[in-house]
């Protein structure tokens, strides 16, 4: 349904369609463990809708949003993206077959998160460029920062492609335990958060992602430090 839309030019649709993907992906798989559901031909299949909902999906759209716009290179970004998730999704299945555990990280940027970056920045962007016709609530200081986004979203894309098969640590909120002490340091984060996305939606949810985005780069940097000092 996204690439339809993205396709026919109509980006806000194809950025929601993404998102209503992720949720479906993070629904999907609690329903599947709550039911004992679980299966190697599930984990493949779910793989495959993920390929397609957070791999292609997203390149298509920021291929006919802006990326055209840069000829062959913004092609081959383009598919640098869809390779690079493809790539994440067969390392996680070749993880998920090894060990069953939920780890409390992942092994490099989600295909779920990269798609939602750019979801994200898509029905931000698309607030600004409505100019004074604007009557949704937004970040005003965000809102100024907008045309920078579009500007060097390439590079992002790139490297976002890159975070995709790196190593680096992501948290993984499925494991996350309630009864430890961090743990109600996020559970306020996730109130304030979800009170954030209440009143300015599109814009809140673009700094949640670029956020964690940034979390696994500044991880591993602050892991470097700390093995230094030793």
């Amino acid at each position: 349904m996204s690439v339809h839309y993205s396709i026919a030019f109509n980006f806000t649709s194809a950025a929601w369609a993404i998102m209503i993907a992720i949720i479906m992906d993070i629904l999907d798989g609690r329903i599947a463990r709550a039911m004992h559901a679980e299966s190697s031909f599930g984990v493949e299949l779910d793989s495959l809708a993920d390929f397609f909902s957070f791999g292609i999906a997203p390149s298509v759209l920021m291929y006919q949003m802006h990326l055209s716009e840069i000829g062959k290179i913004g092609l081959a970004i383009a598919i640098f993206f869809v390779i690079a998730s493809a790539l994440r999704l067969a390392r996680f299945n070749s993880i998920a077959q090894q060990n069953t555990e939920i780890k409390p990280h992942f092994e490099g940027l989600p295909t779920t998160a990269a798609g939602g970056i750019i979801a994200s920045f898509v029905l931000s962007y698309q607030l600004f460029a409505e100019g004074p016709e604007l009557t949704a609530k937004t970040i005003p200081l965000l809102m100024r920062k907008m045309p920078i986004f579009f500007k060097i979203m390439p590079f992002l894309m790139v490297l976002i492609s890159i975070l995709l098969i790196s190593k680096l640590r992501y948290s993984n909120f499925k494991k996350m335990n309630f009864s430890h002490p961090h743990s109600f340091q996020f559970l306020v984060l996730l109130i304030v958060s979800l009170i954030l996305i209440f009143t300015y939606p599109q814009n809140t949810i673009f700094i949640i992602y670029i956020l964690y985005f940034l979390s696994g780069i500044i991880g591993y940097i602050l892991r470097l430090f700390r093995l230094r000092k030793r």
